[in-house]
């Protein structure tokens, strides 16, 4: 086995065992509440909500920030699904190793976390037209993030490769 090889086995341990640990909380019942709530607020109906909220408060001086984000989610679609279907990465739950599901996933494959990716990204731009939303975006960000571990439905490194995509493809949209 190479170098490059032992490392990325060490890598692939690592993020499996921080996936069972941190899934652990999954079996505390208000835990597992509160980041099923967070999770599918995070499924698009908390983003949703916030372009109508500042559109319905900003009027036409909203329509800029809220067509960012419109773009942005669809650019992060387009490239999380088309990840997901070239890596085809399991499930931490499904590819069995103690983890517990504590919902159901959208689909099967794990690989981006498109509710990281989403989370990123729609803060990213919001935040950059709404500094003053940062205190309640950042931190529903990090939980939308976090519950997906919890939940077993996706390893930290998914989690932390959809952060990293959301952020580019927002910093893209922002830069245009």
């Amino acid at each position: 086995m190479s170098r490059l090889e032992s490392s990325l086995e060490r890598l692939r341990l690592w993020d499996q065992a921080l996936c069972v640990r941190v899934n652990g909380a999954v079996r505390i019942a208000i835990v597992r509440g509160v980041f099923r709530v967070v999770s599918r607020l995070g499924d698009g109906v908390f983003w949703y909500s916030l372009m109508l909220a500042l559109l319905a408060e900003g009027g036409a001086s909203a329509l800029t920030p809220v067509g960012h984000m419109v773009g942005t989610g669809a650019v992060c679609t387009l490239i999380y699904k088309w990840l997901k279907s070239k890596t085809s990465r399991p499930r931490p739950f499904a590819a069995g190793n103690a983890v517990c599901p504590g919902a159901d996933p959208l689909d099967p494959y794990s690989f981006p976390s498109g509710h990281t990716l989403h989370a990123v990204a729609f803060s990213t731009v919001a935040i950059a037209f709404y500094p003053a939303l940062d205190w309640v975006l950042v931190p529903f960000t990090v939980l939308v993030a976090i519950s997906r571990v919890i939940l077993g439905l996706h390893y930290p490194s998914d989690v932390l490769a959809g952060a990293a995509l959301g952020a580019l493809i927002a910093g893209g949209f922002l830069a245009f």
